[in-house]
């Protein structure tokens, strides 16, 4: 069974940074483009930024320059390091994992940026 499972998330103070991990349980972890979803109070979920299996990424607009994914594939790991966040930031992150016809989300993290 497949299981992607975020942690890092928390409590933070405007201007603060986070990190955030996903440890995947896939068994080729590195063909897939993984990615960070956010889905604020009352919103959608939205795609924040993803990274292909060679390391190309893409970002949103609202964290473009703020927020950096990286991945890991000896630990089946992908990271969101977030940096100068907003309250506009709070919601919860989720992971995805994607390959044609295939696709895993985690359960997510909550990231509140609050004073």
């Amino acid at each position: 069974q497949v299981q992607l499972v975020e942690s890092g998330g928390g409590l933070v103070q405007p201007g603060g940074s986070l990190r955030l991990s996903c440890a995947a349980s896939l068994s080729m972890f590195s063909i897939y483009v993984m990615g960070w979803y956010r889905q604020a109070p009352g919103k959608q979920r939205e795609l924040l930024a993803d990274i292909t299996s060679g390391g190309s990424t893409a970002y949103a607009d609202s964290v473009k320059g703020r927020f950096t994914i990286s991945r890991d594939n000896a630990k089946k790991t992908v990271y969101l390091q977030m940096n100068s966040l907003k309250p506009e930031d709070t919601g919860v992150y989720y992971c995805n994992a994607r390959y044609p016809r295939t696709e895993y989300w985690g359960q997510g993290t909550q990231v509140t940026v609050s004073s």
